[in-house]
């Protein structure tokens, strides 16, 4: 069991806590995780904590059956005999900083906060410039005898989407989740090659960004080699290990369930150009909070 004690947090914060623990009193929550997600709550509060204070209270193997631990400047927690106590502090063991009246510091402030956002801005829309991403759906999971029979990709204000012809039946199942059959296919379907080619182009010399993109890559260079066609040479980057890295208390990692963790819509699930639109706007959240380097 736990119990974590916030004062002057971040709002995302708090309701970040409510996925594994009650708020039974405002700041105040209680929980029955393991040791691993304990761990894993304190780092994501250390990690988003802001100038506010938290305490966590949990369970150990020790004389009390309990122990904490702080993030108080003017108090510490010392081991005393096995015991844990909780020390307060004559001095802080933050450095005192000196300098203007808070006035001041709040205009200075306010001006430094504009020129970030400015700086902000200008960053994120070069990435968002900078990054292609790319989704494709197939006849099945087999790369060795299934079909690729849509290819979609999304840049910032642009988007390219494409049915192809295929020369197999599209199981129903897959009809069921796409929304694609054999005969929309046939009729709208355009050949493997030449999508290929138009999709080499509006990809450029970009960075390629997906969500588990490893099985699209498998894909489309088997397209490229079946077609005679040089395939793709870009940068490939796997959004998948980044949102596991970075958000490890997900139920399950597939897009759907990250998509709206990140608050992020997609209209047409399983529709390549919908899919990949919503993974550029994954790929652009991730670069914002500073998880994801290209």
């Amino acid at each position: 069991m736990i119990v974590i004690t916030l004062t002057k947090v971040p709002n995302s914060l708090r309701g970040d806590l409510t996925k594994w623990c009650q708020e039974i009193q405002t700041g105040v929550y209680v929980g029955n995780v393991s040791a691993k997600i304990r761990d894993g709550l304190w780092d994501r509060i250390m990690r988003d904590i802001g100038n506010g204070q938290a305490t966590m209270v949990y369970n150990t193997n020790n004389e009390l059956g309990y122990t904490f631990k702080t993030t108080r400047s003017d108090r510490d927690v010392i081991d005393y005999d096995g015991i844990p106590l909780m020390m307060h502090l004559v001095v802080s063991n933050k450095a005192v900083k000196h300098g203007f009246s808070d006035a001041a510091k709040f205009h200075k402030a306010k001006i430094m906060t504009h020129k970030r956002l400015k700086t902000t801005d200008k960053l994120e829309k070069a990435l968002s410039e900078s990054i292609v991403s790319i989704d494709i759906e197939t006849t099945g999971l087999d790369v060795t005898k299934d079909q690729i029979i849509a290819i979609g990709a999304a840049k910032k204000n642009s988007c390219f989407y494409s049915l192809i012809k295929s020369n197999t039946i599209v199981p129903e199942k897959i009809s069921d989740l796409t929304g694609l059959t054999s005969t929309i296919l046939s009729d709208e379907g355009m050949d493997l090659k030449v999508v290929l080619i138009q999709l080499k182009e509006f990809i450029g010399n970009l960075p390629i960004v997906g969500y588990n993109v490893r099985f699209d890559e498998a894909f489309l260079e088997k397209g490229y080699k079946d077609t005679h066609e040089l395939g793709l040479s870009n940068k490939i980057v796997d959004l998948m290990p980044v949102i596991k890295k970075t958000n490890k208390f997900l139920d399950n990692y597939r897009l759907k369930t990250v998509l709206e963790d990140y608050k992020i819509s997609n209209l047409h699930p399983h529709r390549a150009d919908s899919d990949a639109k919503a993974t550029f706007e994954l790929a652009i959240q991730l670069i914002k909070k500073q998880d994801l380097k290209i």
